[in-house]
């Protein structure tokens, strides 16, 4: 089980620094040592607040970032940008950023149509020769991108939204390339930003400056029509005697994927740690699926960092 630390600094409404801290330093006592941040998050706070609370404890964890979204130093974005020279510039800036030499897992956030994923590729391969980067990543990229950027370099994992509620990567080749290749799967949002909790009955419950608010799934009709779908497999934690999340959680492991639920607060971590005992059977698995068919999921999956796209 990983942690998604992009809401402790963005898109989520007021944060708060010190439970932020104590959050992911909790999350390193109880062995949830996966931590996925990226430069697009704050701009650059999420990377220095990881630098600040996890620092002095380098060699407990393995830290992954992204780039792709050209930004200055500033913050202002200049649009995507998949070269080569950006690559490296955004990676020395993360190095800066989180106070670290090495960065475990650099993914290339999104792909740039623009420059041919074997450029990135390289890029992201000198930067491994170079010493500033242990493994390479990509995030939603389509199957014959895969192929593509496994033959420039040896892709460690491929980043992509999946849960109940998004379940594209079984049905487009995603998922099934990336088992051929070796690739593991790491799956962001794998609690549909927060629906399949027991944290969000009501849209009154989000910040007004919540990003989740302009989303497709969180206008008023289709939260209510996918808040039903939830109770459905809120029926199945009850059963097991466990939470939605624990066993939403605990279907995406079953898939053969690593979730990075992200969260704020210690309570919600050790309660998604927890998924990772629980060992659905068949039949769990297959009602858990039955429970949210994806015909009846109202509204599209469009993910906070929409405006950079996907290769798709």
């Amino acid at each position: 089980m990983g942690l998604g630390a992009m809401g402790m600094s963005a898109f989520y409404g007021p944060t708060d620094e010190a439970e932020a801290i104590a959050t992911l330093q909790h999350a390193v006592d109880i062995g949830v040592t996966f931590i996925d941040t990226a430069e697009a998050y704050g701009p650059f706070e999420n990377e220095k607040l990881i630098g600040r609370a996890l620092g002095s404890r380098r060699d407990e964890i393995t830290i992954a970032t992204k780039a792709s979204t050209e930004m200055d130093d500033d913050g202002t974005i200049r649009g995507r940008n998949g070269t080569p020279e950006y690559i490296r510039r955004a990676c020395e800036r993360s190095l800066r950023h989180l106070g670290m030499d090495v960065i475990d897992l650099y993914y290339l956030h999104r792909v740039d149509p623009q420059v041919p994923i074997e450029e990135s590729v390289g890029g992201l391969a000198d930067l491994v020769r170079d010493g500033k980067v242990r493994h390479i990543g990509l995030s939603e990229a389509s199957a014959p991108t895969l192929r593509r950027a496994q033959a420039v370099h040896p892709i460690a994992a491929v980043q992509s939204e999946f849960s109940l509620f998004a379940r594209d990567m079984l049905h487009n080749d995603e998922k099934a390339t990336a088992d051929e290749l070796g690739i593991g799967v790491v799956a962001f949002s794998p609690l549909g930003r927060g629906t399949l909790t027991s944290g969000i009955r009501s849209l009154d419950e989000l910040a007004p400056e919540d990003a989740r608010r302009g989303l497709p799934r969180f206008q008023p009709e289709a939260f209510a029509a996918n808040r039903r779908l939830v109770e459905r497999v809120e029926a199945v934690a009850r059963e097991r005697g466990a939470t939605v999340a624990q066993v939403a959680l605990a279907w995406v492991l079953s898939e053969g994927m690593v979730p990075i639920p992200g969260t704020r607060r210690r309570d919600k971590l050790a309660e998604n740690a927890g998924a990772a005992e629980i060992q659905l059977s068949e039949d769990e698995r297959i009602r858990l699926a039955d429970a949210v068919p994806a015909a009846e999921v109202v509204g599209s999956r469009d993910g906070i960092n929409a405006e950079v796209g996907a290769d798709r």
